[in-house]
């Protein structure tokens, strides 16, 4: 009979072992080269960021997927290099039917898919007394039926090979419900949710889960963001744009592909967003408070339901030349980035 000091020796030696084999594997990056990639909402913004940043290391396959057909085209030109095939398809993440014929079409033109990244997103900003029920359901339908719809389209013929792996965008918003981006938030938490869930599960099969929790970026998207308020322009527009609270997209897109070829189970990016969720971690009820102090702060519902606009609309009915200027790191990666033809 073995001895308990012996037994917990021996155990601790296998934790060792298992911990060195552990870190060594995620300073192995996955070899890209022979691997079909697949990013949802990848025509413009991040998700067209990170299938550049996927050619750029190696991935000589990859297919992009969107709803705006004038956007696919230009980012299927911007994004074509020697020796890459990039396949452009339209479809809308929220449709089942779409979703199954994605796959089916990237099967027979580039093979199975290895490499899923779901990025696809919509962002509306407003009190929650302005938001409806649509609102919720539109965000729920790209943001979390968006994410689990291509996962379970892709999961049976990873499951076959015992490999492969899955990236889901999700957001700061999807640790920490903020004011004004219910609808937002509620969609990003399923999202996660399901994300690290499914890290757990299918890692004993060869499959990798990656949930990257983004802050504010730099990528021009308060131009597409929908708002019920135009009131919430300038302090979304802001926030989304100036050093130090935004990240650069370009840097976001490298952590993100470097972590998927890690095989990380989560990314956090940005240190303000890290910041936030420790802080939210250790002291949930003080975040809670000073966000209900913020919610006191921002515009109010409007006394009758408006129609959302995005926020290019605003920007051209509310045009100041103070706004412009410190939102322009924002708007050139608008341009850069195929947000906009601005």
């Amino acid at each position: 009979m073995a001895k308990p000091g012996g037994l917990v020796l021996g155990l601790g030696a296998t934790g060792v072992s298992l911990a060195v084999l552990a870190a060594r594997r995620r300073r192995e990056l996955l070899d890209l080269s022979d691997h079909t990639a697949l990013v949802t909402g990848g025509s413009r913004g991040l998700g067209f960021l990170i299938a550049g940043e996927l050619v750029r290391q190696g991935c000589r396959r990859v297919a992009i997927c969107a709803r705006d057909l004038d956007q696919l085209a230009r980012a299927q030109e911007l994004l074509s290099a020697d020796g890459v095939q990039v396949v452009a398809l339209p479809c809308d993440v929220s449709d089942q039917r779409q979703v199954e014929n994605l796959i089916q079409q990237v099967e027979e033109r580039l093979g199975p898919v290895d490499l899923l990244v779901n990025n696809a997103g919509v962002i509306q900003v407003g009190p929650q007394a302005a938001l409806t029920e649509a609102d919720y359901r539109e965000a729920l339908d790209i943001m979390f039926w968006g994410v689990l719809q291509p996962t379970l389209a892709v999961l049976p013929s990873m499951r076959r090979r015992h490999a492969g792996h899955i990236v889901n965008i999700t957001s700061i918003g999807g640790k920490i419900s903020v004011p004004h981006l219910s609808a937002y938030s509620t969609a990003k938490f399923a999202a996660a949710g399901f994300s690290e869930g499914l890290h757990a599960e299918l890692a004993r099969e060869g499959i990798a889960v990656t949930t990257v929790v983004p802050g504010l970026m730099r990528t021009g998207s308060h131009l597409n963001a929908k708002f019920k308020v135009d009131g919430d322009y300038p302090l979304f527009a802001l926030g989304a744009s100036l050093p130090g609270i935004s990240m650069d997209a370009e840097r976001a897109a490298r952590q993100i592909v470097v972590a998927a070829r890690r095989g990380a189970a989560e990314v956090i990016l940005s240190l303000p967003a890290k910041v936030a969720v420790r802080v939210n971690g250790v002291a949930p009820a003080s975040v809670s408070r000073v966000l209900g102090l913020v919610a006191r702060l921002l515009p109010a519902a409007p006394a009758q339901p408006a129609q959302a606009s995005s926020g290019r609309e605003v920007e051209q009915r509310k045009t100041n030349a103070g706004l412009r200027l410190a939102t322009g790191l924002s708007r050139n990666a608008a341009r850069r980035f195929n947000q906009t033809q601005l």
